[in-house]
């Protein structure tokens, strides 16, 4: 019987039996030198008085438990999506307080989710104004300052200032577009559309992508992993994701250092791990480097804008997998992403 599974109500039913039992047994040693035979009748009597107490019971319980039943899936559904489920509460009593209660909790949950989307999109809708209304006079910037590395072909310190110029504009640019990019992930506005892709293929584009840099700085970036590894993803995301890594750990090593990315099948996921043998990160910074414009008192390098990691993860997540960081202070970084396998779930 379903009801009896409960232990509770179980203990309460086998509580009440001996009690009944107990009862009848010391009425029949009471009132068998009173009564004689008829004492049966009055144990018969006992018994269809016991039969009922404990048929209330039952169906008192079993009332109860189809309530809470009831409960269980109106919350269930609301926890798959539905927000408009409610648990059915219009009686009074303590279960039906906590009725109200759950129902109350809901609509404040459902309140917090409207405001947080609302204002997730207006934070997305100022940024992307931000942004539009920045890429006219930064398209301007750029034109003047190249025609005026051209005027300054006989002026090496004009020349300086702007190739300066020209760097501190393209960071700008950077900084708008990764802005608008995480922005977009935040407030849901991105469909991640996913294909089967070959990891190896898709790692060397990165490398190429890399490759001029990495030469004139004498780096080397090495890849390593199946040729027949693939992934469920969306390439253009997932390489921007990459890209990121692979800029972070170029900027935190020396000539001569090296960027090794890795990937591996595991039984319930596709990792891949973007390792350096560079600088590190400093035990202080560990638990911060995702948070945004975040910028490290030890760190060497001067130009990030503290958006690249965050936005890594965004993108990581946006696939519904994991980001993890293990850092040893001047010794080395390796950044390790989880894609689990659906099919394998």
């Amino acid at each position: 019987m379903k009801l009896l599974a409960n232990r509770e109500i179980r203990r309460f039913f086998l509580a009440l039996s001996s009690v009944l039992i107990g009862f009848a047994l010391l009425f029949a040693l009471l009132l068998w030198p009173l009564c004689g035979q008829n004492v049966w009748w009055l144990l018969l009597l006992y018994a269809l008085m016991a039969g009922i107490i404990l048929l209330i019971g039952v169906l008192y319980f079993r009332r109860q438990h189809a309530q809470l039943e009831a409960a269980v899936s109106a919350i269930n559904a609301y926890l798959g999506g539905d927000v408009n489920a409610r648990i059915e509460c219009d009686e009074e009593g303590e279960l039906y307080r906590l009725f109200h209660a759950v129902n109350a909790m809901a609509a404040v949950l459902n309140a917090h989710a409207d405001n947080e989307k609302r204002e997730k999109e207006f934070l997305k809708n100022t940024i992307s104004d931000i942004s539009h209304q920045l890429k006219t006079p930064l398209a301007a910037l750029s034109i003047y300052n190249g025609l005026l590395k051209e005027e300054a072909e006989e002026l090496p310190s004009i020349r300086e200032f702007a190739d300066l110029s020209e760097q501190e504009l393209d960071r700008i640019e950077t900084l708008v577009q990764n802005l608008l990019k995480i922005t977009r992930l935040d407030a849901g506005s991105i469909v991640i559309e996913k294909e089967e892709e070959n990891i190896a293929e898709l790692m060397r584009d990165i490398e190429l992508h890399f490759a001029y840099r990495a030469r004139q700085k004498h780096k080397e970036i090495m890849l390593s992993g199946p040729e027949e590894a693939s992934l469920l993803c969306d390439r253009d995301w997932l390489t921007e994701a990459i890209d990121n890594l692979v800029k972070n750990a170029l900027d935190h090593t020396e000539s001569g250092d090296f960027v090794r990315i890795e990937w591996t099948l595991r039984p319930y996921a596709v990792q891949i791990c973007v390792r350096d043998n560079g600088s590190g990160i400093h035990p202080e910074d560990l638990h911060h480097i995702f948070k945004r414009f975040y910028r490290s008192r030890f760190s060497k390098d001067q130009q990030g804008i503290g958006l690249g990691l965050p936005l890594a993860k965004a993108i990581v997540e946006a696939h519904g997998g994991t980001i993890t960081v293990d850092s040893e202070w001047g010794r080395g970084t390796a950044f390790t992403l989880n894609f689990p396998i659906p099919t394998e779930l």
